[in-house]
């Protein structure tokens, strides 16, 4: 059975019809909502901006929190803590023995 579903979303005024699986539908409106509420703020905050200007402006401020998130769940730096302390327990053992 196909489980997908043709909806279509509101961006800035424009209809896009999208083909999602059913599960996905809500998260996708959801998206959809956040993204013309954002748009809408850069609409009352900066009136002379046209539409596109207002899409950017929504677009590049996710792209920044999605950085920002990324950077946070960044496990690098901990494991790179954690060899050197193996390291030093390895060599404290060894002395040890």
């Amino acid at each position: 059975m196909d489980d997908k579903l043709s909806i279509n979303i509101n961006i800035a005024d424009r209809l896009y019809p999208l083909r999602v699986d059913r599960k996905e539908e809500e998260g996708i409106r959801k998206a959809a909502k956040i993204i013309n509420e954002k748009v809408v703020q850069y609409k009352q905050r900066y009136t002379g901006k046209d539409l596109q200007d207002c899409l950017a402006m929504a677009t590049l401020q996710f792209v920044i929190q999605k950085f920002d998130t990324e950077k946070k769940m960044d496990i690098s730096p901990l494991v790179d803590e954690l060899e050197v302390m193996n390291d030093f327990l390895s060599e404290f053992l060894e002395k040890e023995e």
